[in-house]
């Protein structure tokens, strides 16, 4: 009887140690001096929590339920998982004035950061809370399909913030979490090596200009699953812009299992690539109401190859010029990008250089995919073979209009000289391309009829 006191006395202790143990991994917000009320600025507050957790060899930095905290600009540090409890939220103060780190280095005139880090490792965001972006707050007049922008004071300072940018992490997770209404680009990965991005409801403002979802960017291994994406912008994008050419190429993305809706193209590669994207594999997605589907935009002499797309079901319409594209349900490119403007005051083009050119598509692969679009798919670059080796397997296409804008227009923005090309509606419209495989793609033209052809053209 005696030992068996002793057994229990013993194991009440070893919990109650445990329990400790596990408390002083937890550094709760509140007790940080944090109001949560969804007035006070709780960023001092969540920063001092932050800093604490990673300076004691990490753990949880919680952010608990029943609270609106509402916050400017937080770096975040590593060995710490901001965790976001059931009916939490994080949302970004509207004072524009609070943000002033630019998220692409000596140019400003693209955003500023929000949450942000650079060189951590081991950073998990993580809870089924929410993280608010606060996007229509720094919108402009509403439009039909999107919202005006502010003028800027100075054209080449855009205070709008970023939700996250990560820059350079070593093992990345991000799980669970709702992130919403984003002003301008929502999760940008910069030189990340190891990152995981699953089970995410992404749920921007469709109307909000630049509201990009998941931007990867000089990043390697790279896992994005079971996500739900919609996006003004690009839903899934990745590049190599020339702002963090110290990190490399874009290698070695999976993406599958998700469900995305787009303005503008749901899973782009492009427009901003100065290095090279490969061994790229997309599976399994849903693509709805887009205004286009799957795209390779290259603009930069950077290139794109081994890049495979399959078992995609994807339905495209007509948006406004606002929006780039014009319903490609698929989109293959590769054109010199245009001449820059007052806003990216050439930050686009290699140093030195005013004029930029592009590099070489080639081994895309196109497998199992069903598309419903106003337009057919488009093929081309700017000298002969400059895109080669595309391949399509069982790709069907039902071509139907489906609104008043008009149709027979191809989208090549922000291509150097006339942005579109007008013609009839193909079901594979080539400019250019070389050894394009198209046996494997079946065309239906369905009521109301627009006047199309069922076959290729070769410009």
């Amino acid at each position: 009887m005696i030992q068996k006191r002793r057994w229990l006395m013993v194991a009440s202790a070893l919990v109650w140690v445990l329990a400790v143990a596990a408390q002083t991994n937890v550094y709760n917000v509140m007790n940080y001096g944090a109001s949560g009320d969804g007035l006070a600025d709780d960023a001092v507050a969540l920063q001092r929590a932050i800093d604490e957790c990673s300076r004691q060899g990490g753990g949880q930095v919680l952010l608990p339920s029943g609270h609106t905290f509402v916050a400017g600009p937080v770096e975040l540090k590593s060995n710490v998982d901001l965790h976001l409890d059931v009916n939490s939220r994080l949302v970004a103060h509207p004072d524009e004035g609070k943000y002033r780190l630019s998220a692409f280095k000596e140019n400003r005139g693209e955003g500023m950061m929000w949450l942000w880090c650079r060189d951590v490792q081991n950073l998990s965001i993580t809870g089924q809370g929410t993280i608010d972006g606060n996007g229509v707050a720094f919108m402009g007049r509403e439009l039909d399909d999107s919202y005006e922008l502010k003028p800027l004071v100075d054209p080449t300072f855009d205070p709008r913030p970023h939700v996250l940018t990560l820059i350079g992490v070593k093992n990345l997770i991000i799980r669970d979490v709702t992130i919403r209404n984003g002003a301008y680009w929502t999760v940008h990965l910069i030189g990340c090596d190891g990152a995981l991005i699953d089970g995410i409801s992404l749920l921007n403002n469709l109307k909000i200009r630049n509201g990009d979802g998941i931007d990867i960017d000089h990043s390697r291994h790279v896992r994005i699953a079971n996500c739900h994406i919609t996006s003004g912008d690009d839903c899934i994008c990745l590049k190599n812009r020339r702002e963090w050419e110290e990190y490399g190429p874009c290698k070695d993305i999976v993406v599958s299992n998700c469900v995305m809706a787009s303005r503008s193209c749901a899973i782009k590669i492009g427009s901003e690539n100065m290095d090279s994207i490969s061994r790229v594999a997309v599976d399994n997605c849903i693509i709805r109401d887009s205004n286009r589907g799957i795209g390779i935009q290259n603009r930069d002499e950077g290139t794109v190859t081994d890049v495979s797309f399959s078992n995609i079901i994807l339905d495209c319409r007509l948006w406004s010029d606002v929006w780039w594209g014009k319903a490609e349900p698929i989109y293959v490119t590769s054109y010199p990008r245009a001449d820059g403007n007052h806003k990216d005051a050439n930050w686009r083009f290699p140093k030195g250089e005013t004029q930029g050119r592009c590099g070489e598509v080639s081994r895309i692969f196109f497998s199992n995919i069903t598309a419903t679009s106003e337009n057919g798919c488009f093929v081309g670059g700017d000298t002969p073979g400059k895109v080669n080796n595309i391949f399509f397997d069982n790709v069907r296409l039902f071509v139907k209009k489906q609104t008043d804008y008009p149709s027979g227009c191809y989208d090549l923005r922000p291509r150097r000289g006339e942005g579109f090309i007008r013609d009839k509606v193909y079901g594979v419209y080539i400019d250019q391309a070389i050894d394009v495989h198209t046996d494997g793609v079946e065309v239906v033209w369905q009521q109301p009829a627009i006047g199309g052809q069922g076959g290729r053209v070769n410009r």
